[in-house]
């Protein structure tokens, strides 16, 4: 997947998030900014999935563990949603593990729990020969 596949992606999804943010505010529950989010994903005709299962292959075992992605659009671009005071460090390495799980390179970290949203957006890539990729 070419670099400015990436940036105009999650340019285009961090636009959306904003838009939802600007109609909601603050002070809800993740599982209302994600619904809200996939709404806007859905007119905005961006193919995506919600509540993806993300296996966990461990020395060649697949195992399911009850991990799962919040939004993953075009099998590019996965999605964590949080509504926190903060996000801290632990946040940002899920955001990393969750990665490595899927095949997408590329993930935003959304905080929806703050006044201006650009505060609570973390983007991450992996690359491709990460040694703690799983898959």
């Amino acid at each position: 997947m070419p670099l400015d596949y990436d940036a105009a992606l999650t340019h285009q999804i961090i636009g959306l998030a904003m838009k939802v943010h600007s109609g909601t505010g603050p002070g809800l529950l993740e599982s209302v900014y994600e619904r809200c989010l996939c709404h806007e994903l859905a007119n905005a005709g961006l193919p995506f999935a919600r509540q993806v299962d993300l296996p966990l292959i461990y020395k060649g075992v697949r195992l399911d563990c009850g991990y799962r992605a919040d939004i993953i659009v075009g099998n590019d671009v996965l999605l964590e949603i949080k509504a926190l005071e903060a996000i801290l460090p632990v946040h940002e390495a899920q955001l990393l593990t969750y990665l490595r799980f899927s095949t997408c390179r590329v993930g935003l970290l959304l905080n929806f729990n703050v006044i201006a949203l650009k505060q609570g957006i973390r983007r991450r890539v992996l690359s491709s020969n990460d040694p703690g990729r799983y898959q």
